[in-house]
């Protein structure tokens, strides 16, 4: 039964409940700045987090590359990431966990519809946007993408020039690089303008396949433990609301986002920030409970960064992650 306080105001006995004053929990939070982490935007905007108890702090970031800068300077508690930084940081000394899933899906590669490019092989002695070199979509992309489903070799078969995500797009059109292995929403912005076509989409590849995960750092494994369930409790309910319609939050994504009009260059139609929104859906979705077929993908990736270099020895997924938080949360009524 919640404690019950009586404060005397005006000459006036209220009676209220003390948890109505209680202090809340602080924890900090980053995210990379990708619709795919839009849980932790869901969480924020709908006051899942003050609903359960938490001053949160949440920070978004470019790249994972910047979030690790912030975490290393100890400036955040957890973060919305995806998998290989965390593993890679992990086989450098970083004790931090992976506690729960944030997506599946949202990467693909695109190419301009006239460039006679209908599938991955067909990329072989062409130049592709990609990101920076030992990055977590870098290891995804020369691993699986150009390794396994392309059965070729990253750097000899096709040359890989490192952009910005946002610069991507442009350059496929206008033919400075001939594909890009790219994300939501950049891929369905462009491909709703009409003059793009996706010849790999990794969701079909590898149905469901998880990305974003959210970790926590060692401290905040250690003394904000109560805080760290709260966060995956809001995060949880975000999950659920994202997954309740087709149409639950697009409007707050494509409002995060600033996703503008695209206008379709063929047809002429415009369409709408939150049809876009419902476009990227339909290459990626959310969970937030990472299953046994999850923890295959993350222990590939692992050995993918190993035979790139990227580690220096083999790890093993479950050494890194941690369900005792989700599976706790999962209890709760």
């Amino acid at each position: 039964m919640k404690n019950l306080i009586s404060i005397v105001l005006f000459g006036i006995v209220t009676v209220v409940s003390s948890t109505c004053y209680a202090e809340k929990e602080k924890i900090r939070i980053g995210w990379v700045y990708a619709m795919a982490n839009a849980p932790v935007i869901i969480a924020k905007e709908k006051g899942y987090f003050e609903e359960m108890g938490l001053d949160a702090e949440i920070h978004s970031f470019t790249s994972g590359p910047i979030v690790h800068q912030a975490l290393a300077a100890g400036e955040l508690d957890m973060a919305y990431i995806g998998s290989p930084p965390v593993y890679h940081w992990y086989s450098r000394g970083l004790e931090s966990r992976i506690l729960a899933k944030v997506n599946y899906g949202q990467a693909a590669v695109m190419v301009r519809k006239d460039s006679g490019i209908n599938d991955l092989q067909g990329l072989k002695g062409k130049k592709m946007a990609g990101v920076k070199k030992g990055s977590g979509m870098d290891v995804l992309l020369r691993g699986y993408v150009l390794g396994v489903a392309g059965h070729m070799e990253p750097d000899k078969d096709v040359s890989i020039v490192p952009m910005p995500s946002g610069n991507m797009g442009p350059s496929v059109e206008a033919k400075v690089v001939d594909g890009a292995f790219i994300w939501e929403p950049f891929t369905s912005q462009f491909e709703l303008r009409g003059d793009t076509k996706v010849i790999f989409d990794m969701n079909q590849a590898v149905p469901k396949y998880p990305w974003y995960v959210v970790m926590a750092m060692p401290d905040a494994l250690k003394n904000k433990r109560s805080a760290i369930k709260k966060v995956l409790a809001a995060h949880k309910k975000a999950v659920e609301f994202l997954n309740s319609s087709p149409d639950a939050g697009n409007d707050i994504i494509a409002a995060a986002f600033k996703l503008e009009n695209v206008k379709n260059e063929t047809t002429g139609e415009t369409i709408s920030g939150t049809q876009v929104v419902a476009e990227a859906r339909k290459r990626l979705g959310w969970e937030w409970d990472l299953t046994e077929k999850d923890m295959n993908f993350i222990q590939n990736l692992m050995d993918y960064s190993l035979s790139l270099g990227y580690i220096s020895k083999p790890l093993k997924a479950s050494e890194l992650v941690d369900k005792s938080f989700v599976n706790e949360v999962a209890l709760r009524k």
